[in-house]
């Protein structure tokens, strides 16, 4: 019960009475914990809150999609507190987005103390529903979400990076197995640690009409609820204690399952790390005859905590061999995994470092972390315009001790094109007077690369811009950047440029240079009519990169004006340009450059 998560919570509900809207798929559950509802400890059992959030989600789908929907996939759920009896539980959740036949729910839950008025958040969840399909066996369209409010916009627009990850989730641990870097089980070093074999739990429910949704399948959350019973049966036989539930995994609903089957549920400790133990859980449906069907599988992590509610050291696990060692080395994968997700995705964007080092295992949490930051930074609605020169405007966003700056103009090219051109950051010294030098470091994929930028100097007390024609003496700057380049998800969506700051160990600071950081940065590229695109630039401005707009924003000069009207012209001029005649061209502008700054000396 943190004051700081209840002051978080309050701060969210103050932003959302600003900006009230009604939500038509939003619904809305409060429960008040009984008896029936808890555990051993008086507190609410976390497989009863389960089918209270999957049963508000299923609603709010419904609601959207006018058709009947099932669970498909639930993201990570971390649980920050315990809800006791006596308290009450507030669930809301309301569709993000609409693909084309799955929609995004988003699930907030917070708990009330009735007698002392005070409210906190216990966790918060994304859940994937798809429709069912017709009685002919096609599937329903689902129509678009059109958010109103900020806070709906950035959830829309996060919405495609969170499917993205989903989709690569079992390729990350796949790829960080295949690696080399996850330990083996070493069987000497824990021949006094607990056979997992011990750990061991089998069960069986047999599925009735109570145990089933409206339309006659056994409910998802049901299904959780019984899995968390056998995984908490695992860890208490590992500890020999209560233990507490933390976090379950990512998981997806592989097949369904009705009225009559049977369920057969199996748990062990998969490892035992200092404070926590993951369990995994299988769930297979069967009917009197027939093969057995998975359903479904998850990874839960429990704490054993102790009277001051920290958590307490645990026993180790000794795995069985073959199966057990690769179930042993996965589940040291999942824990790498979620402390990525939560150095990287929930660090506050005012935390520093900013630069998160970078490494093949922790690359999708990255690039997952550059694009939604630049989306929500697109999404704030309290844009001010700052000035405006021949329909380029500049607009500043402050936040607290942060200032952002957009700027945006269109241009007559193709959004598609003026998105390849705007991504070829090697070229951008071609047209940008900040970039002195941009080489590539590494392409890691398709989709993201890793640069090493050099810009102009910026001397201490001196006035004018970096650009100025006598900037004076100053130590030149660089970046190492993480660029990663999106096309649209769906229609209304922009093409989208991340930049965000990243180190590297090949790469580290070196004299005679400023090693800068890039918080939040990059392009949206719109298309908007007549093959013409509304490109916007956006930046968070940290230190290192505030002096290069400060008398911009004072209106004090209009270098954002002549940069931008540079980019315009490049697209024009290379809008039908091949890759190889834009590097050809760069080489010659390089060229140029370099006779031009020789004929300068020689003066």
């Amino acid at each position: 019960m943190s004051s700081r998560l209840s002051g978080d919570l309050e701060e969210d509900e103050e932003e959302e009475e600003e900006e009230e809207s009604i939500n038509p798929s939003e619904v809305k559950m409060s429960q008040i914990v009984m008896p029936c509802h808890s555990n051993h400890q008086q507190e609410l059992s976390v497989g009863q809150l389960l089918k209270w959030m999957d049963s508000t989600a299923c609603l709010s789908a419904e609601r959207h999609a006018g058709s009947p929907c099932v669970t498909a996939s639930m993201d990570d759920i971390h649980f920050e507190h315990t809800i006791s009896v006596g308290q009450v539980v507030n669930i809301r959740a309301k569709v993000n987005r609409a693909f084309n036949t799955s929609m995004e729910v988003g699930i907030q839950v917070s708990c009330e103390d009735l007698f002392s008025d005070r409210h906190w958040r216990v966790c918060h969840a994304y859940a994937t529903f798809v429709t069912q399909r017709t009685n002919t066996g096609k599937k329903v369209t689902l129509k678009p979400i059109v958010p109103h409010t900020q806070r709906e916009q950035e959830e829309y627009s996060v919405a495609a990076e969170r499917r993205r990850v989903r989709m690569v989730h079992d390729d990350i641990i796949k790829d960080l197995l295949s690696s080399g870097s996850i330990q083996q089980a070493d069987s000497s070093a824990v021949c006094s640690a607990v056979p997992a074999e011990k750990t061991k739990v089998e069960s069986v429910e047999l599925v009735l009409p109570p145990h089933a949704n409206h339309q006659v399948n056994t409910f998802g959350g049901q299904i959780m609820a019984w899995m968390v019973n056998v995984a908490t049966i695992a860890a208490s036989r590992l500890c020999q204690a209560h233990p507490t539930l933390r976090t379950i995994d990512m998981f997806t609903f592989r097949g369904p399952s009705q009225v009559g089957d049977r369920l057969l549920l199996r748990a062990i400790v998969n490892n035992a790390f200092k404070n926590s133990i993951e369990v995994g859980v299988r769930a297979e449906a069967y009917q009197e005859e027939g093969p057995n069907r998975h359903i479904n599988s998850a990874f839960m992590t429990f704490e054993v905590l102790d009277h001051n509610r920290k958590p307490c050291t645990l026993p180790r696990i000794r795995p069985e061999p073959l199966e057990g060692e690769r179930r042993f080395q996965e589940a040291i994968a999942r824990k790498k995994i979620r402390l990525d997700r939560k150095y990287i995705i929930s660090r506050k964007q005012a935390e520093v470092p900013l630069s998160v080092p970078w490494d093949p295992t922790n690359q999708v949490y990255l690039s997952y972390n550059n694009v939604s930051a630049l989306k929500m930074l697109a999404a704030r609605n309290n844009w001010r315009l700052s000035s405006e020169k021949d329909e380029v405007r500049l607009y500043t966003l402050e936040q607290k001790s942060m200032l952002s700056f957009r700027v945006e103009a269109e241009v007559d090219v193709p959004a598609h094109r003026a998105f390849c051109l705007v991504a070829e950051l090697s070229n951008r010294p071609c047209w940008d007077t900040h970039y002195k030098k941009c080489e590539l470091i590494h392409r890691v994929d398709d989709d993201d690369f890793l640069y090493r930028v050099v810009t102009p100097s910026v001397p201490h007390g001196a006035r004018g811009t970096p650009t100025s024609a006598n900037p004076g003496q100053g130590i030149l700057q660089d970046f190492i950047l993480l660029a990663s380049k999106r096309k649209p998800c769906g229609s209304g969506d922009p093409y989208v440029i991340a930049l965000r700051s990243v180190s590297l160990p090949t790469h580290p600071p070196t004299e005679g240079y400023n090693r800068g950081e890039v918080l939040c940065a990059g392009f949206t590229i719109l298309d908007i009519k007549d093959n013409m695109s509304l490109i916007s630039y956006y930046n968070q401005a940290s230190p290192e990169v505030l002096p290069y707009i400060s008398t911009d924003i004072a209106g004090l000069s209009s270098s954002f004006y002549h940069t931008f009207c540079s980019c315009s012209q490049y697209l024009t001029r290379n809008r039908l340009s091949t890759s190889e005649e834009l590097v050809d061209q760069h080489q010659t502008t390089k060229t140029d450059s370099l006779s031009e700054a020789l004929r300068n000396t020689q003066l």
